[in-house]
């Protein structure tokens, strides 16, 4: 208690600035992702998609990013073991922040697309099982988190794979390529835009206190996405179609009636993941605030400032613009060659992972769904336009996240330990 009254403003300091880091690792590794298959897909350029981002990345981490965070993240820690020394909990989330920040920067840096989710929990698990004692950890969890490495990709590499080869016997394979795709991009725009309204209703407003019923969710994205689909053919209606000799079934033009879908997934995306990713980042930072305030007392859960989450959304915005190009290309261009069409059947992919996680309580990777949905992809095409090398090299990178951030945050809990006491 009284180490806490002694150096309180210090640990609030350091929260904010290694929050700040880890949103900026969030931001240019995880958002990265998001963008990747726009861009890959050449639907966007890199400056439109950092643009679009910007906006729908900051108002989904201010709008719907969390009034309330949980102190002691997912229940992996008991916070029966830290109500006598709560200046633990800071050191460790102080630790935590710190260590997934480096190892988002370091992945970030090589172009490895790995889960912040993971880095951070990661990061957890580690000071705790080594700061408070190995049973304090629930390791029931932690198995939990390591089973969606599997499952998340594999359901998103299924979807992706089912959603490619509709696109490409309805589409692609009609007698008139461009009539199909004006027939048939109006149902699949409904689709994205019902979507990713799930994911946002029911995995992000929640926090802003919008508790929607299924049932409500439902009848509230239906209409979303037929508004979106209107949007979605006004848009359509202006595309300027250009003929080439060379392309007798004039794929170049149904490939730009998919830009104008990709735009929309780029938008939602971001939003989406603005508004639940940013939690990675503030969740620590609102643990550190709320033992600080209340002089040691360590409550489940902690009202996070509305300033934490902008502080969160600016780090997520400054990621990206500062570091994200690498993880953009990986995903985007390194993985299997990606058209609109492909990318869209990527994006939904993971889109639709997501809402059926949400629904079943399963922890998540965004990461894992998105690289899964890519893979999926590229296999509707051929073992041949995968590209084995990288793949192999993001594999990896996964299963070292959580070991790497669990000792890095080793190290620090005990630096920070032996610096304040």
């Amino acid at each position: 208690m009284q180490i806490i009254a002694q150096y309180g403003e210090i640990f609030i300091i350091l929260a904010c600035l290694f929050g700040f880091f880890m949103a900026w690792g969030v931001g240019a590794n995880d958002v990265a992702n998001a963008m990747g298959t726009s861009v890959g897909s050449k639907a966007i350029t890199i400056k439109q998609a950092i643009i679009i981002a910007v906006i729908f990345e900051f108002l989904g981490a201010w709008l719907a990013g969390g009034e309330v965070t949980a102190t002691i993240r997912g229940g992996i820690i008991d916070p029966n073991l830290l109500e006598a020394n709560p200046q633990f909990l800071v050191y460790g989330m102080l630790s935590a922040l710190l260590a997934a920040g480096i190892w988002l920067m370091v992945a970030s840096a090589r172009g490895w697309p790995v889960s912040t989710t993971h880095s951070i929990v990661g990061a957890i698990v580690g000071f705790a099982a080594v700061g408070l004692g190995v049973d304090a950890v629930a390791w029931d969890k932690v198995g939990q988190i390591a089973s969606s490495w599997a499952i998340s990709p594999l359901i998103a590499g299924t979807i992706g794979y089912m959603l490619f080869k509709s696109v490409h016997h309805l589409i692609f394979e009609s007698s008139d390529p461009l009539a199909a795709a004006k027939r048939y991009v109006p149902g699949y725009i409904f689709l994205v835009g019902f979507i990713v309204a799930m994911v946002t209703l029911t995995k992000g407003l929640s926090h802003v206190g919008l508790h929607l019923s299924f049932s409500e969710s439902l009848m509230l994205s239906i209409l979303i996405g037929v508004l979106i689909m209107g949007l979605g053919i006004v848009m359509q209606r202006r595309i300027k179609y250009t003929k080439n000799a060379n392309d007798h079934f004039g794929y170049a033009n149904v490939e730009r009636v998919f830009g104008v879908l990709m735009i929309f997934t780029a938008c939602a995306m971001a939003f989406a993941h603005g508004s639940n990713d940013v939690a990675n980042a503030v969740g620590p930072l609102a643990a550190v605030i709320s033992v600080v305030r209340s002089e040691g007392m360590i409550d489940s859960a902690a009202l996070v400032p509305w300033w934490v989450l902008i502080l969160g959304g600016a780090g997520i915005v400054v990621g990206l613009v500062t570091y994200g190009r690498r993880v953009i290309a990986t995903v985007g261009t390194g993985i299997t060659e990606l058209t609109p069409s492909r990318g869209f059947a990527a994006t939904l992919a993971a889109a639709s992972t997501v809402v059926v996680a949400s629904g079943t309580g399963l922890p998540i990777s965004t990461t894992h769904t998105l690289v899964g949905a890519v893979l999926g992809v590229g296999l509707a095409r051929g073992m041949a336009a995968l590209n084995l090398r990288v793949i192999g090299t993001i594999v990896v990178s996964w299963l070292i996240t959580l070991p790497a951030g669990a000792g890095l945050a080793i190290v620090f809990f005990f630096m920070f330990k032996g610096m304040f006491g």
